[in-house]
Order: structure tokens, then sequence, then C-alpha cells
């Protein structure tokens, strides 16, 4: 198998000073080794000591939580309600199964493939510098990370806006530091402690999307106040599809809606950004990341879809309130369609109640989102694409000065006390959206690179711990689908022109473009051979680190673990 280092079990390392080590020496007096591709920065093993480095804290159960329930936040619960109402129940349906199925799914099932065979705490930024080019790694790494810090953003002024619902006395700025100073303690203890608040919080916004759906069920065959068994009453009688943008023509009115939904499901439905930024936290990596992608196509079916399938059963896209809460821009639950559809059902005592597990929900998503914006400039700093003093770890292994940046620059949101917070909780988003597809676009770009480096150097992907299926055919065809919503996002800034509304649409795609041919121009990276491209380096470390987990077997060692625990603590294991 073709590798550019003599020894291609070492990882070497990128600018700084000292010698290329590896990380993992078996001895105090290192050798250095050969240059060939560069990484990480050239640091001596006295340096790594002195920087540390991140630790796996991360159980299946953490990332299992992460996966499914990290990205879930007010867009899914009160935001939801602008498109529902501008387009219409069916589709919104449409919309968000189009885009998780033949986008987001073979996306997560690609990435996952990737970062089982090299859980690197580079991440795939690092990959990306391997199998395609320097420079789409950088620009990867610095659009994400702007996307990470603007949803960081999007989610504090939404629990701004949410607090609002309670009481407008208080200036909303109180609300952005409250958020800011808990999501920045819980990030900089261990991280198995903000994977157990994690945990915690991604379980209720959880169990609050399936008690709405049971909720939604129950009361459509009959079971509330009025006993009406309203069914699928909202979708009759042309409500199922409205005309958006263009009224003149229903049929592309109707494409016109469908295709915004599209554009705003890229906004709250999860990639694999969450797992593959953890993939060097994660315990046992090899067995936690095939089994949380195996669970992605569900996690979209059974979330998602089921959840928007509900709301619009839920609420009438025409429902006076809604309309008028969208138009007044009131705050939380007022604004939610889940809250108007139950209180037009005669249920009294549920929208307080709701409205704080939809600010919990927000958190959440605030404090996930400081993980993985955090953790990216940890990665270009290893990379040598960030200043080097942000890889500083503490001793529980926390980029304590990478938390420290993400929670400096997320003080933008205070914007939300001079402006109205809804306002800038949608400048957010549309900042957040195209950033977060050419970021998601490019991982699957890192794939074909992957995939045309294992052809090349003949390694059977058999072998490898996951295999994403169908592969490479659903990365080109999820590519081309990235592509396009890329191109068409603005599609309704244009006539009447807004100049706010493209700037906000389209400039995480312009700062993506920059930064590739920026470092592109600027270190005069080539495109890698895919022969000759390094899919080893550091291969050797991981599996020194992840042996306890993998001798004897992966399955046989997790059957071992489990028959040491009593019935239900087993049972409970066996679910993550």
């Amino acid at each position: 198998m073709g590798s550019q280092h003599p020894n291609p079990e070492i990882k070497p390392a990128q600018d700084g000073d000292g010698e290329v080590v590896s990380e993992v020496s078996s001895n105090d007096n290192p050798q250095p080794f050969p240059k060939g591709d560069l990484y990480e920065r050239r640091l001596s093993q006295a340096d790594w000591a002195q920087y540390g480095q991140t630790k796996r804290g991360l159980s299946p159960r953490h990332v299992q939580l992460m996966a499914i329930g990290g990205s879930i936040g007010t867009g899914l619960f009160v935001g939801i309600g602008g498109s529902l109402s501008k387009t219409g129940p069916l589709s919104l349906l449409l919309g968000y199964l189009f885009w998780g199925v033949l986008f987001i799914w073979p996306c997560n099932l690609c990435v996952a493939e990737m970062c089982a065979w090299l859980p690197v705490r580079g991440t795939i930024f690092e990959l990306a510098g391997r199998y395609v080019d320097p420079a789409l790694g950088f620009a990867m790494g610095w659009t994400y990370f702007f996307a990470g810090v603007m949803l960081v953003c999007t989610e504090y002024s939404a629990v701004a806006t949410v607090m609002q619902y309670w009481t407008t006395d208080v200036n909303a700025a109180v609300w952005v530091t409250m958020c800011l100073v808990v999501c920045f303690v819980l990030n900089v203890v261990a991280v198995r402690w903000y994977g157990e608040s994690e945990f915690i919080m991604a379980s209720t916004k959880i169990l609050l999307l399936i008690g709405l759906c049971l909720l939604t069920f129950i009361t459509m065959v009959g079971g509330n106040p009025k006993h009406d068994a309203y069914g699928f009453r909202y979708w009759k009688h042309g409500l199922a599809m409205h005309p958006y943008y263009v009224h003149s023509n229903a049929t592309t009115g109707r494409f016109l809606g469908w295709w915004s939904v599209v554009r705003y499901a890229a906004f709250t439905v999860a990639g694999p950004d969450l797992i593959a930024l953890a993939a060097g936290e994660i315990q046992n990596p090899r067995r936690t990341i095939p089994r949380v992608a195996r669970l992605v196509f569900y996690r979209l079916v059974g979330f998602y879809v089921v959840g928007v399938l509900a709301v619009g059963i839920l609420c009438s896209s025409r429902d006076t309130r809604l309309l008028g809460a969208l138009k007044n821009g009131s705050a939380g639950a007022a604004a939610s369609p889940w809250v108007i559809g139950i209180q037009n059902l005669g249920i009294t005592g549920l929208p307080g109640f709701i409205n704080f597990l939809i600010l919990l929900s927000g958190w959440s998503c605030g404090n996930a989102y400081l993980y993985s914006s955090s953790r990216t400039l940890y990665s270009l700093a290893r990379d040598g694409q960030a200043p080097k003093f942000f890889m500083k770890c503490t001793k529980s292994g926390i980029p304590v000065y990478c938390v420290a940046a993400v929670s400096l620059i997320s003080c933008i949101t205070y914007l939300v006390a001079s402006d109205s917070a809804v306002t800038v909780f949608f400048w957010f988003v549309s900042l957040t959206t195209i950033a977060l597809i050419a970021t998601y676009t490019a991982m699957l770009w890192t794939f074909i690179g992957w995939y045309r480096a294992l052809k090349a150097q003949g390694v059977d992907r058999n072998s490898l711990p996951y295999k994403a299926p169908l592969a490479p055919y659903t990365a080109w065809f999820a590519i081309g689908v990235g592509c396009v919503v890329m191109l068409f996002i603005g599609f309704d800034v244009f006539v009447p022109w807004d100049t706010e509304g493209f700037v906000t649409s389209y400039f995480g795609l312009a700062f993506g473009v920059v930064m590739f041919v920026f470092w592109k121009v600027f270190k005069r990276t080539r495109f890698t051979d895919p022969k000759t491209c390094d899919i080893y380096s550091g291969k050797a470390e991981i599996d020194m680190e992840c042996r306890h987990w993998e001798e004897g077997g992966l399955e046989e060692n997790e059957r071992k673990r489990l028959a040491q625990m009593n019935l239900v603590r087993r049972t409970w294991e066996r679910i993550w």
C-alpha cells in the first residue's frame, strides 16, 4: 500500500519549533522522523507534554445523544412556524424528507467510514488536507468555525427570545449573559461532565418531541377536551401546499415554497459535524461511530420527519393566531405552532411548561456548538492553521483558550440589546445555513478523495471498521444536491433586491471560497495524488490508545464488559 512516509505508522507534524516526532513514544528521547506530508505542528515530546491534548471521555451514551439531540433546538419548536405558514404542511414534510434522506443521511454515513478508520484529534479537517488538498482542510475548518460560532449566537439569541415570553421588562442582554456563562462553565470542566450535561439536556428535547408527537396522534383521533377527531383537516381544501414568492403561477409558487423548506431544513437538521469533531474524544471509537451511523436514518425519520408531520397535523398553516404571532414577532411558545395547536384544542397549563423545555433546548444547542466550534479551533491549531496557544489543554483535556475565544466572539449576540431578538435570530440563521451546507459538501468531497485513495492503494473497504453503503454514488449525488442548494439558497433576495438578505445568504459560501484560495496561494498547496496520499499516519497511536477496547475483538470485549453488570445496567448500556 502506497504512502509518502517511510514509516506509515508515524503521524508527522506541521509548522512550529522542534522536530517531527510521534505523539506516542516508548522512550524519553524520541528520534525525529523524515519529513513527508505535514499534518500537525512540528513539536518535541516535551512540547506535547506542555500543551497537553484532549482525552477520550465521551461514552457511547453521550455520543448517541449528541448525534440525536445535539441540534434539536428552537428552530424545530418555534422557528418552524414561519415555514409552515408560508408553505403548508405537505411542503414542510417533503422538504425535510428530501434534505434528510438525500443529503444528510449519505453525508453521515460517509464521514463515519472515514472517522471510524482514523478517529484523529485533528478531526475531519485534517483528513480533508490528506485526501484532497491542505487548502480544503483549512477552508473547511475556518468555514465550520464561522458556522459554529454563528450557531452559538443563534441559540443564545433564541434563549433571549424565549425568555421574553415571561417578561419583556428585562433587557435581552441579561439572558444572553446568563446563557453564555453557564455554557462556558459546562465546557471548561472535564469532557465527561460536558457529556453528562448534554446527555441530560438532549434527553429533555427528545422526550419533548416524542411527547408532542404522541399528543398529536391522541388528539387527532378525538382524545382532546373538545372530542374533535380532526385528523388531516388542515391538509384539505388547498391547505397542503401554499405558493410562495411567486403567486401568479400556483405551480411555480408551490415549488418555491417547497424549496424554501429545504433551505430551512438545512439549518435545523444536524449533519455529521458533532460526531466528526468528537472523534478524538470518543471512547471505543471504532465501535461507537459505526453504531451512531447505523442509527442516522431512524433519527432522521423518527424525529425530524415525524416531527414536522405532526406539527402540520396539529396546527393549521392558516391559523390566525400563528400568522399574528409571526407578524408581531411574538416570543417563545407564543409563536410555536405546537403550543397554538394545543391551545386551540382547549388544553390548558402546557404553554409555560413547553416554553421552559424550548428554553432548555436552545441552551443545549448553544452548549453543543460551543463544544464543536472550540474543538474546530483546537484542530486548526494542531494543524498549524491557527495560533499555537490554542492547543493548550487543561489536565482534564479541555482546550480552554479555544472555549474562551469562542465565548468571547459570541458576545456579538449582544446585538439583541439594540435590535429585536427575533430579527437578530434570523440574521444568524441565514449566516449559519450556507456555511453548514458548504462544510458538509466539503466533507463529501473529502470522502471521494478517501474512496479514490483506498482504490488506488489496493485497500479493501470490506476490511474497514465501517463501510458506507452504496458509496461513492450516494456521495456524488449528495454533493450535487449540496451545490444546487448553495447556488439557489438566496433565490428570494434578488427581486426585489435585498442587500441584507443577499449578504446573510451568501456570505458563508464566499468566506469558504476565499479561505480556500488564500491557503492555496499562500502555501502553494497541491491536490493530493490518490496513489500516494497518506491514509496511515496516526493510526499506530490510535491503535495503541484503543487497544484495551479492541484486543480480542470489539464485540467479544463488549460482551465481557456487559456480563459483569446487573440486568438493569446491562439493559441500559445495550441501548447505546
